[in-house]
């Protein structure tokens, strides 16, 4: 029942029940009868409880951290959500409040287990609590629809706790709820969510290559002791030979050259060149083929196969299939050289220190406890035991964990990159995780925990950008010396940098033809030159 505390005028200049006799009078009866219902003082406890977490929004924040460990969605659910919550905030409590405000309902009356700690003073309408978590559920609910399912109990729970405590009027909490989630949909089309990392089919511009059925005019070089062969029943060549009858198998041995191997099957006219093993397997026969000008095909038997996965090949199956559809396309490489060193192909990744200790970590956990959780866990411990390494990079002298060098844009913008979307960006994706700042092994891994958005969020901001450990930029080439002797690992492989001696990496655009898995709408392919886009 309404007292006459509920009748002065309060804060605010408009004062809806001051004008709107008929919501005033709604209001009054529906307090009176929220006021009579008696859940039990367990219930009445938690929300309380939950009312009084949801202040200052720490409740949204918690479970946004929650969400930011799930992935790349997650981490883009909670970044809109939290958006939100500031926004509809600030709307409601900096603006609405002071422009409509009112006196807010009388909560004497309640039991004590039901009464808030203290009772806020501020105007009434709209309830700050109830646009939060309207904002905070919307938001999420756009970029992750079914993470968005399971907060909206919880918001629609924070808003009716105001009911509960007394702490609003229904018209409070439904006019909250309403600018909530309308500050949500607006940000949605103000900023307009990004599409989620993924491979494109194709990773690059399509070709027509020659089309080897069963492998007819295929040489594939098989490297038995790839990632994956120990773990198969049946060797990887008898893989390769039941999936490509026709093609010239030939398997590695220690005194194998891979590049006499390719000049011999170019000079019997082969018509393309196989790699069946591991990155590092396909960097080495992706060298020899550009030198032969013969294209590739990636039979993805090793461990973590990236660069057959971004061409859309998971299996080798899928690899011969491609190989007789003749469908390809033509990415970029890189070149590595080493002191006075002949160059080599480089088609994954480049780097020195933490980074590779961090990947193989990752790589073993992801099974168990998935990608994300992987990553942090990774990065903690190799961080932990890692030291930093003194490098001159590009001219710049200074200490770092870690120096990462993409062929091509990786995602995330952290220290721990994944994949690509592309291979034919034309650049090196340069990562430099310096170690010369205070705390800088602890401020590497919470910009890791950051992820790919709260990375981008914070390089916006100049005064936060300067203070960033992880720096992120794209560039043609790079150059890398040392005063000690330090490990350079590309594409799964490892090799010494002697101290004085200097590695050079540069971008070569358009190097190599490769067979690739093509999306099955887009058929430009297999169009005539004029019809094409």
């Amino acid at each position: 029942m309404a007292t006459r505390r509920d009748e002065g005028r309060g804060p605010g200049l408009l004062r809806p029940h001051d004008v709107l006799t008929l919501l005033a009078r709604l209001d009054r009866a529906a307090h009176a009868r929220t006021s009579a219902y008696r859940l039990g003082a367990r219930v009445d406890a938690a929300l309380v409880r939950l009312s009084t977490a949801a202040d200052r929004s720490r409740l949204w924040c918690a479970v946004a951290a929650g969400l930011a460990l799930t992935g790349w969605r997650g981490q883009r659910a909670a970044l809109r959500g939290l958006g939100s919550v500031v926004a509809a905030s600030a709307l409601a409590n900096l603006l609405g409040k002071l422009v409509f405000g009112g006196r807010r309902p009388d909560a004497s009356h309640l039991p004590w287990v039901r009464r808030l700690a203290r009772q806020p003073t501020s105007g009434s309408f709209p309830s700050g609590h109830s646009a939060s978590a309207a904002a905070f559920a919307t938001g999420v609910a756009l970029e992750w629809p079914a993470a968005g399912a399971a907060v909206a109990p919880v918001a629609a729970a924070v808003a009716y706790s105001r009911l509960h405590v007394g702490a609003h009027w229904v018209s409070d909490v439904a006019g909250g709820v309403a600018l909530g989630a309308g500050v949500a949909l607006a940000g949605r089309r103000l900023v307009p969510s990004r599409r989620l990392p993924g491979p494109d089919a194709p990773a690059g511009p399509p070709v027509r290559l020659p089309a080897l059925p069963d492998g007819e005019g295929l040489t594939v070089v098989v490297n038995p002791r790839s990632g994956a062969a120990r773990v198969r029943v049946h060797p990887v060549a008898d893989l390769v030979r039941r999936a490509l009858p026709r093609a010239h198998v030939v398997v590695l041995d220690e005194g194998t050259s891979v590049a006499q191997v390719v000049r011999e099957a170019a000079a019997r006219g082969a018509r393309a060149v196989g790699a069946a093993g591991g990155d590092g397997t396909a960097a080495v026969v992706a060298d020899a083929a550009r030198r032969q000008g013969l294209p590739l095909l990636v039979l993805p038997t090793g461990t973590l196969n990236h660069f057959a996965l971004t061409l859309g090949l998971s299996s080798v199956g899928a690899a011969a299939r491609t190989a007789a559809a003749g469908t390809g396309t033509v990415v970029d490489v890189g070149e590595l050289t080493v002191g006075d060193g002949g160059p080599v192909t480089v088609l994954n990744t480049f780097s020195v220190g933490v980074y590779p200790q961090l990947v193989t970590v990752r790589d073993r956990l992801t099974p168990r406890i998935g990608k994300p959780s992987a990553t942090l866990v990774a990065a903690a411990r190799a961080l932990r035991a890692a030291s930093p390494v003194p490098l001159v990079v590009d001219d710049e002298d200074g200490t770092r964990w870690s120096l990462f060098a993409g062929v091509g844009r990786y995602h995330p913008r952290t220290l721990a990159p994944v994949a690509r979307r592309r291979l034919d960006d034309g650049v090196l994706d340069v990562r430099d995780a310096g170690a010369a700042a205070v705390y800088s092994r602890l401020r590497a891994f919470l910009e890791l925990v950051a992820g790919d958005l709260g990375a981008r969020v914070l390089a916006a901001v100049p005064p936060v950008r300067r203070r960033l450990v992880v720096r992120q930029r794209t560039a043609a080439s790079l150059t890398v010396g040392t005063g000690v002797p330090a490990v350079l690992a590309h594409d799964g492989e490892t090799t010494p940098l002697p101290p004085a001696s200097v590695a050079r990496l540069r971008i070569v655009p358009g190097a190599l033809r490769v067979y690739a898995a093509h999306h099955p709408h887009d058929d430009r392919h297999d169009r005539p030159p004029a019809e094409r886009p």
